[in-house]
């Protein structure tokens, strides 16, 4: 069954659809992009948040849309010294994806070499990014700002 068709029960049947963003484009307030269907939206949301892997939005029609992280060119970095490379990469205020045993960068030669003579061991990797949010930052949907999105695009 579709979303929009009617069960057996009467009830309608919404699917979950999904839309897959870089992290850059999860930061953006107001963005344009296609959902896996292939339909065109508007996503228009407070700015200073960032969507997470996982979070569920409303469009105007009421279908909901999950957010998936795009896979992107990342650095993984793996140190005896994880500390220090974290460190350095935080005082040059790089957004940084913390896991266990090692960190994830968006790719970026100068860095990479920092963290080289830093004494870490680089690999590159092509995976979804979430950079954490930050000491002082909110999450998504503890402050209400959650997303719009709007079906169909308007020119105003």
């Amino acid at each position: 069954m579709r979303a929009g068709e009617v069960a057996a029960d009467g009830a309608e049947v919404l699917s979950l659809l999904k839309i897959a963003l870089t992290y850059e484009q999860r930061q953006k307030s107001r963005l344009r992009v296609r959902l896996d269907s292939g339909e065109e939206v508007a996503i228009s949301r407070a700015r200073g948040s960032v969507l997470r892997a996982g979070e569920r939005i409303q469009t105007t029609s009421g279908a909901t849309v999950e957010i998936v992280c795009a896979p992107e060119k990342l650095l993984h970095i793996e140190a005896d010294s994880l500390a220090r490379v974290a460190y350095h990469l935080g005082n040059r205020h790089v957004p940084v994806q913390v896991g266990e045993r090692f960190l994830r960068i968006a790719e970026d030669h100068v860095l990479e070499e920092m963290v080289r003579k830093l004494g870490a061991r680089v690999t590159r990797v092509e995976a979804p990014f979430e950079p954490e949010s930050g000491a002082y930052s909110h999450q998504h949907d503890e402050m209400g700002h959650g997303g719009r999105i709007h079906d169909h695009f308007h020119d105003h």
